[in-house]
């Protein structure tokens, strides 16, 4: 058996014997198991730096939905097997246009970068919801996409400028993989 046992569940989520179909959301998993998990999958998607911003600005009345989105969709949903996060990023980013939800359509464009799609494939992704969601709507997300990739490039290429200021070395681009 590899991994970390909680009440005969693996860290990995597969009980003894059984499985892994539910991700976190195993029998005997306990709220804070679940919200642990969540944790993980929410700081290796989002970004240590973005969980710690909501987490410092939420107080009393933000504190439940906070507890709640980390143990429901980052615990309940998003540590599930059944598909991969590039799937549940392509997933997310069509929600998000379908509903013009924009800063959180920027925060899951950075969110499938990290998750491992190319810029290319979230093109697709945006081509396709001019269909199913509205040009309009795509209009406003390859905007969004846009500016999001534009603010991802001057921060990629403003630490290359400092790291080159840090070593007295000019500044060369790294040339594409």
């Amino acid at each position: 058996m590899s991994g970390t046992e909680m009440n005969g569940v693996e860290v990995n989520g597969t009980e003894k014997g059984v499985p892994e179909r539910n991700g976190a959301v195993q029998p005997g998993a306990t709220s804070q198991e679940i919200y642990d998990a969540g944790m993980v999958v929410r700081r290796e998607v989002l970004g240590s730096a973005h969980v710690d911003r909501a987490n410092a600005t939420k107080d009393e009345f933000t504190e439940d939905f906070q507890d709640m989105i980390t143990r429901i969709a980052w615990g309940g949903i998003w540590t599930r097997p059944g598909l991969t996060r590039q799937m549940r990023s392509a997933v997310t980013i069509t929600a998000m246009v379908a509903h013009g939800h924009w800063d959180e359509l920027a925060m899951h464009i950075c969110a499938a970068i990290t998750n491992g799609l190319s810029r290319d494939e979230i093109k697709e992704i945006l081509l396709q919801t001019a269909i199913y969601c509205g040009v309009p709507s795509a209009n406003t997300a390859f905007k969004t996409a846009q500016q999001v990739f534009h603010e991802m490039d001057s921060t990629a290429m403003d630490s290359t400028e400092m790291d080159a200021k840090e070593s007295d070395q000019p500044t060369t681009p790294t040339p594409p993989n």
